[in-house]
């Protein structure tokens, strides 16, 4: 979903519109589906459902619900783009918390690949930089050319929900753990 969204945005800076509509709901869609999925783990059992697993699991059906917010903001136009993408940044900053708190739950587990948490943890931390958007928020902007630069750090949480976050979520999918 999210490689889906990255290409629909691609299309649309190249091409224009229908490409924006795809792309923001692929957006909501995606944090759906993060909400979904940490549930689903949750209730299988992974480590992360105990103690503070379950806080964490917690952020992100919170983060999903946020991200499903801010997408609804622009598809029904009550905002533009750039202030439903500072809602959509600080949905998937909670999200990007349980995916360290998951991740670091099964580092020390034998049966997962090596490096998963690894990578989990990574994407985790750039989704978690969604965080310093929240003053953009609470300030209303909406306005991309007169954004302060500051910004544009809870931005680079894009990086982990479009391209990092998708690969570690392929990879867990792809990998079966012998239950013991």
């Amino acid at each position: 979903m999210a490689l889906g969204s990255v290409v629909s945005l691609a299309l649309f800076f190249a091409v224009g519109k229908p490409f924006g509509a795809i792309n923001d709901w692929a957006v909501g869609v995606l944090g759906f589906l993060s909400g979904l999925l940490a549930v689903m783990l949750r209730r299988r059992g992974m480590p992360a459902a105990r103690g503070l697993g379950t806080a964490a699991s917690g952020a992100a059906v919170i983060g999903a619900a946020i991200v499903v917010v801010g997408s609804t903001l622009v598809i029904s136009q009550t905002t533009g783009f750039f202030l439903a993408g500072l809602v959509e940044s600080l949905g998937f900053a909670l999200i990007g918390l349980w995916l360290i708190a998951l991740n670091r739950s099964i580092a020390s587990a034998s049966r997962w690949p090596r490096l998963l948490p690894s990578f989990g943890i990574a994407a985790g931390i750039i989704m978690a930089m969604g965080f310093a958007v929240v003053p953009g928020i609470a300030m209303g902007l909406d306005d991309i050319d007169t954004a302060p630069g500051w910004i544009w750090i809870g931005y680079l949480g894009w990086l982990g929900i479009f391209f990092i976050y998708p690969i570690w979520s392929i990879w867990l999918g792809s990998f079966r753990p012998q239950v013991r």
